[in-house]
């Protein structure tokens, strides 16, 4: 190998860049004092991008910056999935191997997809069912593990040529930049500017970084005339003329690598300063070389981004002398550089590589590649193992052999499935449909389902006996379009694959694919799937049991339990528990088992439906299974909160959200910081409640948990009198649920919202107009605990209306009670909280008809002390005290007193103003004060009397002799003597009986209490 050979070609002085440099150092200082910075430097090819990145670099170092690089690497047109990541972690494992193995501890499997060095890869599991969440956990352990390596000490992490990125790498790099928060990191990343057309795939994310105000952009311009003459300067090594450096300024533009080649050009007295294209400068420099070193650098061009010598000797087959001759040529010509890391070689700029790439012809190109693919084969250890596979398949499909390139394409898809690099994976499943019908059958023949394929279930046939099949390649292709986000494509795919089904003879595929199809109808926004869904029950009705016929019952119960519960529902819950016990899809069974038990809950079975709910999160802990924990400790924790158990919600959910935070389940841990702010409201736990609504805005990758942390801070702002910030998250809630898939879960909780916030606002036509929609689309079974609410919200607002004596609410009012009272009396109370509830409701209603009954309210009073809903409680304690109030009477007043303050006391602790407004405008009415006078100073204390002595004092001013005071305190004459004498000390007395008259005059006892001593 040789060691780097210096060049003129670069000039040792760094020229201009002040105003970039300063942005970087700073993002550096920021990052020091541990604030993460995420910058991403544009530039046209050739302007300077890589040098100021290695200045900034330098200097981190020299601060004492941990400094990593990592490249986006090119394999003919071809990106490796994750590689810019893989080798910066890389590189961080060398630099700091402690921290790296601690922050990585327990969840080595996982980040072994990005860094094979940590061990083995956790084995896939069926991607369209068990691992949905599969990349995300991935993008959010690797987020978890820099920010726990830069915990201690600053690492800057930069990534190049992010115009190359798969979609992977990009995926990934904007996870990073929207979620890190905390560590001494520097995360920077470049791309070239002139390649982004309207259609590059770069263009979609740097738009993304644009909104987001954590990212920085610098743009790298050109220099001008006076930073060209000093960058001229430091190539030549002494001041150019003024003429040259004019004409070169005119030539290049001031790019700072065509300035570059240009002054050495002008040096070396090469005419090629004159042509007219750059492109040829370039080409004309290689080709000056001798014709061992242009075929080497004609190989180079087209191996990819880096090459190992070992397969740049295989591929050249030149005697080992002649390759270095032919290397030492290229890289004193500062074509070629020997890569870091020093086991290859790449071209010292892009711009020249793709100049000599594009210069092959078509077969030359094609005859390259095969060269590569062979000698891969040959000896699969001349590249690192981590990018064999997938660069095998490069070779092979570019070499357009179809009977090798399949195979290798589909073993690549294989371990794209297996780093979770969903786009790549489609992308070469895409290659594999193109490569299918050139490929021979009897190559075709030879492959398995067993080995390339697993989201589509076996169903009976032999997976190591029955031949790969076009379908299977468009069920692996459309999982992966899903998984990616690459929906459009996924749903062209399914588009395809219904119609090739259309004979039907396949009904359990075709069944599958319809499965598929209504995920992503939903996902697009397009309808709520259930025509899709209908279309594949149809499909499989009649036929025996199998892991599909499981699969699309399971979906089907699903999607009723949240849309429309009820006993179709059930029925398919429990037939797809059974089928997929029966067929041992173990996902399929505990999915459908915790679908059971929430439509248990829902039809009054509370306790069985609990008792399965409980089952299924118990097995999921004991067996680490990551893909059901989200919905164990999602919809368990939601069916308690829905019964009036928040504290047993809260403490599952505390639990799951460990196990999401551990395992990188992010969607899943906004639904239960979602929930986990629902239930902190019922508690009184109100400023928990708002921090955990932020976390599911924050955590959330999906919308629909986004809103429901949007819902539950409008119902807090609501609640505190904030009316114009609910109204603001009622509006994001509403955005991020959409019109495309109505479920009541959803839509309830926001028409309680919009009938809140119109009532506060004293709309009282727009909150009949909201309960009047409510009303319209039904209750269905199972959505008590959010149709209790909204009607409780609109009784409120009559009742109200009735007492501020509104005359807009008399005309309409009796028919409107009318309905309330008719949803009331059909509402299930199956649970303690919603017989309270009822009662509530049905007393608010009483009100606004006119009906004042303190013992109605009484009634409401003592239903929520049993329950934990201290605000709830705070609310009816006050209707309470206004009816008592309305009574009149002493004890009336004493005990609605007693009530208001009790009430003015949690809504001053909730800060819920309109609570507390409204019960200190009742007590002003009332002419009650709502706080209590201190109670007078014990006059025993002052004189220093034990609680024994004040006994004793009392009995003897009730003129009891010692006899008598033992007996009646049960101790002895000789005792009772003793703490006499005592007691005429502390008094400063001489006697019992001005020991009596002290204790009468003090007011030590009351009278009735001496009178009741005295008698007997």
């Amino acid at each position: 190998m040789l060691r780097p050979v210096e060049s003129r070609s670069v000039s040792p002085v760094f020229v201009g860049r002040t105003a970039e440099l300063e942005t970087l150092n700073d993002a550096l200082a920021r990052a020091s004092a541990g604030e993460p910075q995420a910058l991403v430097i544009g530039g046209e090819a050739g302007v300077g991008k890589t040098r100021l990145v290695e200045e900034f670099a330098g200097a981190a170092a020299r601060q004492g910056a941990v400094v990593v690089l990592g490249g986006c690497v090119e394999i003919g047109a071809d990106g490796l999935p994750f590689a810019p990541f893989s080798t910066a972690l890389r590189a961080l494992r060398r630099e700091l191997p402690g921290e790296l193995a601690a922050a990585a501890a327990g969840q080595e499997e996982e980040l072994a997809r990005l860094l094979p060095e940590l061990g083995e890869a956790a084995p896939a599991r069926g991607a369209d069912r068990s691992d949905e969440e599969g990349m995300a956990r991935l993008f959010e352990l690797t987020a978890r593990l820099l920010e726990r390596v830069a915990a201690g000490r600053t690492v800057v992490v930069a990534l190049e040529d992010l115009h190359w990125a798969d979609a992977s790498t990009r995926h990934l790099l904007a996870y990073l930049f929207r979620t890190l928060r905390t560590g001494r990191l520097v995360l920077l990343a470049t791309y070239r500017s002139d390649d982004i057309h309207r259609r590059h795939p770069l263009r979609p994310l740097l738009a993304e970084l644009d909104r987001l105000r954590t990212v920085r952009r610098i743009e790298v311009g050109r220099f001008n005339r006076a930073e060209v003459g000093r960058q001229i300067a430091g190539i030549l090594a002494h001041e150019p003329d003024p003429a040259q450096v004019d004409a070169i300024f005119e030539r290049s533009d001031g790019n700072a690598f065509f300035v570059e080649e240009l002054a050495v050009a002008a040096h070396e007295g090469s005419r090629t300063g004159l042509t007219d294209s750059l492109r040829d400068l370039l080409l004309v420099r290689v080709e000056s070389l001798p014709e061992s070193a242009q075929r080497v650098a004609r190989i180079v061009a087209e191996g990819g981004s880096t090459v190992e010598y070992r397969l740049l000797a295989a591929v050249a087959r030149l005697a080992e002398d002649d390759l270095i001759e032919a290397l030492r040529a290229a890289v004193g010509a500062n074509i070629l550089l020997a890569a870091p890391g020093g086991d290859g070689y790449r071209f010292r700029h892009s711009l020249v590589r793709e100049a000599v790439g594009d210069d092959l012809l078509p077969g030359e190109r094609s005859r390259l590649n095969r060269h590569y693919a062979e000698a891969l084969e040959a000896d699969p250890t001349l590249v690192p193992a981590g990018e064999r596979v997938m660069r095998l398949a490069s070779y092979w499909y570019h070499a357009h052999d179809p009977a090798k390139a399949l195979p290798a394409v589909l073993d690549a898809s294989v371990t794209a499935r297996r780093r979770h690099a969903h786009a790549e994976r489609l992308r070469l499943l895409e290659r594999a449909m193109e490569l299918w019908e050139a490929t021979p059958e009897d190559i075709r023949a030879t492959l398995r389902p067993v080995d390339y394929a697993e989201v589509y279930p076996p169903c009976g046939c032999d997976p190591a006996t029955t031949p790969l099949r076009y379908l299977d390649l468009m069920a692996e292709a459309a999982v992966a379009g899903r998984l990616c986000g690459e929906r459009e494509r996924a749903l062209k795919i399914t588009k395809r694959a219904l119609h090739q089904l259309e004979d039907g003879g396949d009904p359990l595929r075709a069944a599958w694919f319809w499965v598929q199809r209504s995920r992503l109808v939903q996902a697009q926004a397009r309808g709520d799937g259930w025509k899709e869904l209908g279309t594949a029950q149809e499909l499989v009705r009649g036929l025996p049991p199998s892991e599909v016929h499981a699969e699309v019952l399971a979906a089907a119960a699903n999607w009723s339990m949240l849309r429309a519960p009820g006993p179709d529902a059930m029925s398919a819950a429990e037939r797809a528990v059974e089928y997929a016990r029966m067929v041992g899809a173990e996902d399929i069974e505990l999915n459908a088992c915790l679908t059971l038990g929430v439509l248990m809950v829902d039809a009054g079975d509370i306790e069985t439906g609990l008792a399965q709910m409980y089952e299924v999160k118990d097995e999921v802990l004991a067996r680490g299974l990551t893909a059901v924990v989200g919905r164990s400790h999602v919809n368990l924790p939601s069916v308690l909160e829905g019964v009036g158990r928040s504290q047993d919600a809260v403490r599952i959910l505390r639990e799951g959200l460990g196990l999401t935070q551990e395992w990188g389940l992010r969607d899943s841990e906004a639904w239960m910081w979602a929930n986990l702010a629902e239930s902190l409201i019922s508690l009184g736990r109100w400023d928990e409640a708002v921090e955990a609504a932020v976390n599911a805005q924050r955590t959330g990758q999906s919308a629909k948990p986004r809103g429901g942390g949007s819902n539950r801070l409008a119902h807090l702002a609501l609640v505190r009198g904030e009316i114009d910030e609910a109204s603001h998250h009622l509006a994001a809630a509403r955005a991020s649920y959409g019109t495309h898939d109505p479920m009541p879960q959803n839509d309830l909780p926001m028409s309680f919202l919009a009938l809140g916030i119109a009532a506060a606002e004293g709309r009282l036509l727009d909150v009949r107009a909201e309960a009047d929609r409510a009303l319209d689309a039904g209750f269905p079974t199972g959505t008590q605990r959010y149709a209790w609410p909204l009607l409780l919200a609109a009784a409120v607002a009559e009742s109200d209306a009735r007492a501020q004596a509104l005359p807009i609410a008399q005309t309409g009012r009796a028919a409107f009670l009318e309905r309330l009272f008719e949803a009331v009396r059909t509402l299930t109370t199956g649970a303690p909280l919603w017989l309270a509830y009822e009662q509530w409701t049905r007393a608010e209603l009483d009100r606004a008809a006119g009906r004042v009954a303190p013992d109605t309210w009484s009634d409401v009073v003592t239903a929520f002390e049993t329950l934990e809903r201290p605000y709830d409680l705070a609310q009816v304690r006050h209707r309470l005290a206004e009816a008592l109030l309305a009574l009149g009477g002493d004890d009336e007043r004493a005990r609605a007193t007693e009530l208001l303050r009790l009430t003015h006391a949690t809504a001053a602790h909730l800060r819920a103003r309109p609570l507390l407004d409204a019960t200190t405008h009742l007590a002003q009415r009332a002419r009650l004060s709502l706080t209590t006078a201190p109670p007078p100073p014990d006059p025993a204390g002052s004189f220093g009397l034990t609680t024994r002595e004040r006994d004793v004092l009392r009995l003897v001013s009730a003129g009891r002799t010692n006899r008598q005071i033992a007996e009646e305190l049960f101790i002895s004459p000789k005792t009772a003597s003793v703490h006499v004498s005592n007691i005429l000390g502390k008094l400063g007395v001489s006697g019992r009986g001005e020991a009596a008259a002290v204790a009468h005059r003090t007011g030590l006892f009351p009278a009735e209490t001496l009178a009741s001593g005295t008698k007997g």
